[in-house]
């Protein structure tokens, strides 16, 4: 049997760092304020002219280097963003392109904060069926550029970033399960309430901003994510002491406890870069694993559990054998 494995991680930030202090002389809103309700310190902001591909393009080239094989040898891209560089082609597209690969499959997959894990669900079925032997998975976003940079509720949660990484077919099992879910009821809780098919104008005056209800997205959050660590662990017939790893979605420190606390994880078994990079979105779970691997706290062989929670809504797990 054929199985998907992680053969290497990679990751990038954009150099200009925005801290809770900048923010103060930008909203009405205070450092201690925002550490308290969020855990966040600082995030990264993409420069002008610095785009999603940009930022994919130095994450793909690090996971690829990581995993020991040349670009030309991927034969699947599934890139998860929500600040695509245009309309189309898609940004799997354009980075496909920039590496030098030609022929293979390669699209992008909008699912928000969740996207990541819904890309790395869709690759690792390519890969079972024996329909791709080596796939790039990248989350990347330049969030910055979708957030009302007057509204204090929000402006403070966001960063910018990008992760990566490359799945091989193995004869070992490396991803043990995924697990993907959605409920469009709770469309405008947290939501852009403008595209291109709708109030086209307000896109056109840069005015296509993140709107979201904290308080209703949190309870639903930690509802949510609770319920598919009970899954992820039903499916595969574990028990919460067999998990070594939580690489959660990096939105809210409250949250994360949370889901630590679910499985009665100590904290110092939970990669937490929340503090310093904000909710970077699709980004948020690679970067976070690549940190974790590349410090060396995350080895071979030990048992990850990804999960995370984003606008739609949707949710999703990912458990790994690493």
């Amino acid at each position: 049997m054929t199985f998907a494995r992680i053969a290497g991680t990679g990751s990038y930030l954009p150099d200009n760092i925005v801290t809770n202090r900048d923010l103060e002389e930008r909203v009405d809103t205070s450092d201690q304020w925002i550490r308290d309700r969020t855990g966040i310190e600082q995030r990264h902001i993409a420069l002008p002219g610095q785009s999603t591909v940009d930022l994919a393009e130095q994450a793909a080239l690090r996971a690829i280097e990581a995993a020991g094989i040349d670009a030309t040898d991927i034969d699947l891209i599934i890139f998860a963003t929500t600040t695509p560089d245009k309309v189309f082609p898609s940004c799997a597209c354009i980075l496909q392109a920039r590496l030098g690969i030609q022929g293979c499959p390669a699209f992008d997959i909008q699912a928000v904060c969740s996207g990541f894990v819904y890309a790395l669900a869709t690759a690792e079925k390519f890969i079972r069926t024996g329909t791709s032997k080596k796939a790039l998975v990248i989350g990347a976003e330049v969030f910055s550029r979708i957030l009302n940079w007057s509204d204090r509720t929000t402006c403070v949660l966001f960063g910018d970033g990008a992760g990566a990484v490359v799945l091989e077919a193995n004869e070992e099992a490396g991803i043990l399960s995924t697990h993907l879910h959605a409920d469009g009821r709770y469309e405008k809780l947290l939501h852009v309430p403008c595209g291109v098919a709708n109030d086209f104008d307000a896109v056109k005056a840069g005015q296509a901003f993140v709107e979201m209800k904290g308080n209703e997205v949190f309870k639903v959050a930690v509802n949510t994510l609770g319920q598919i660590v009970d899954e992820t662990l039903e499916a595969n017939q574990m028990q919460k002491s067999d998990i070594d790893w939580l690489v959660p979605h990096q939105a809210n420190l409250r949250i994360i406890i949370a889901t630590a606390r679910k499985l009665n994880m100590s904290m110092d078994q939970v990669v937490m870069t929340v503090n310093r990079h904000g909710n970077t979105s699709a980004a948020s779970i690679p970067l976070a694993l690549d940190e974790a691997v590349r410090d060396g706290r995350i080895k071979r062989g030990e048992v990850v559990l990804l999960e995370a929670f984003g606008g739609g809504f949707t949710w999703g797990s990912a458990l790994l054998r690493y």
